[in-house]
């Protein structure tokens, strides 16, 4: 008998109390999101990929940008009457680059004021969506960081100048493909950048940003701050 209940007592702390925690901190979240749309008027979206700890033993549970999120955020922008302000809560790392380009895409083309608040950080397509907002509202510590693409584990640019630096004749196939995939990768990104910007600035300065942000002029985890 006293096994028994040393059992029931393991499954309950091992299982069902990081199921209860993780229901309770969710619960707080939506109430916290609640008292901030009644404040100020705006209906409340939030992207966060925080690594938490949930579910046997603790185990951390780290996400990324990806079709669902990009599902569940539009979702709730059609929902959303184009007279209503949208507040988007972004920490993110990044993720995948059509996801983040759908969200982005949808808030650029809502009517009402979007404006995106950054509390930590919003890197890579994180970026890419608060760059299609009216206003970024960031902490002063908080960073959003460049959106040059990456092909597979490599940046973009980056497979560009080994190809320029070798001759044709040592560059095999396959570097040769992906060159070719990261020449455009980085003109429909640059573009798809200045569409999110030129609303809001002029197209030269959209243009300027762009180019800074896609170039490569740092590594793909650089910081920018709001200064």
């Amino acid at each position: 008998m006293f096994k028994l209940n040393l059992f029931w007592i393991f499954i309950l702390f091992f299982f069902v109390f990081p199921m209860f925690k993780q229901w309770n901190l969710e619960r707080m979240r939506v109430a916290t999101i609640r008292k901030l749309e009644k404040k100020r008027g705006s209906r409340v979206i939030t992207l966060i990929h925080r690594q938490e700890s949930v579910g046997f033993l603790g185990v951390f549970a780290r996400n990324y940008i990806n079709i669902e999120d990009s599902e569940e955020i539009l979702r709730a922008i059609r929902m959303t009457s184009s007279d209503t302000p949208i507040d988007l809560i972004v920490h993110t790392p990044g993720g995948l680059l059509l996801a983040a380009s759908q969200i982005a895409a949808a808030l650029n083309k809502h009517e009402a004021k979007v404006t995106v608040f950054v509390p930590h950080y919003a890197m890579s397509g994180g970026t890419l969506i608060a760059l299609a907002a009216d206003e970024i509202v960031m902490d002063r510590h908080a960073v959003l960081g460049p959106v040059d693409p990456q092909i597979g584990q490599y940046p973009a640019v980056s497979i560009l100048k080994t190809v320029e630096e070798k001759p044709v004749a040592e560059i095999d196939d396959e570097t040769l493909i992906m060159a070719d995939i990261s020449r455009k990768a980085i003109e429909q990104t640059c573009k798809f950048v200045v569409s999110l910007l030129v609303d809001n600035v002029p197209r030269e300065e959209a243009e300027r940003l762009a180019g800074i942000l896609t170039e490569g002029r740092w590594t793909h985890d650089y910081p920018i701050s709001s200064e």
